[in-house]
């Protein structure tokens, strides 16, 4: 097992257009979380992200450096992120031509209470996600206007 996933792609669109799509609730509620968002985006602000699915998934952020990092802690359960309960997600944004190059890193498994076979579970499944979830940005981020 890792202990992190990381995914690369390429958007056509400006490095300032993707991070509002990766930092903004009314951008974050549609490619993200399909039953919307909140997030207080400093340091130490709190971010909900709510799935139609899967219910809502309590952050808090770390890193806000305009277009180019932004990071949070999220909770994989109900409760607020902690330790046993949550991975950091960083995305660092770069210029990449006249578009983006984002990279996600997804990190924490091996803290996540439950042992390696929850763990690993966790993994497979936020593997797949980001997956589709980057997918759903690149295509949001490439054919909806700022």
């Amino acid at each position: 097992m890792t202990d992190r996933i990381e995914r690369d792609i390429v958007i056509a669109a400006a490095p300032e257009r993707v991070w509002a799509i990766v930092t903004r609730a009314e951008h974050l509620g549609t490619w993200f979380a399909d039953a919307g968002a909140t997030i207080d985006l400093r340091p130490g602000g709190e971010l909900t992200l709510t799935w139609k699915e899967y219910g809502v998934s309590r952050g808090v952020v770390e890193t806000v450096e305009p277009h180019t990092t932004f990071a949070f802690r999220w909770a994989l359960d109900d409760g607020a992120p902690g330790d046993g309960n949550s991975t950091r997600v960083v995305f660092t944004l770069t210029p990449d031509g006249d578009g983006t190059r984002l990279r996600v890193v997804e990190s924490g498994f091996d803290g996540l209470a439950g042992g390696p076979e929850q763990q690993a579970k966790h993994v497979e499944q936020n593997t797949e996600g980001w997956r589709l979830e980057l997918d759903e940005l690149r295509a949001y981020a490439e054919s909806h206007p700022a």
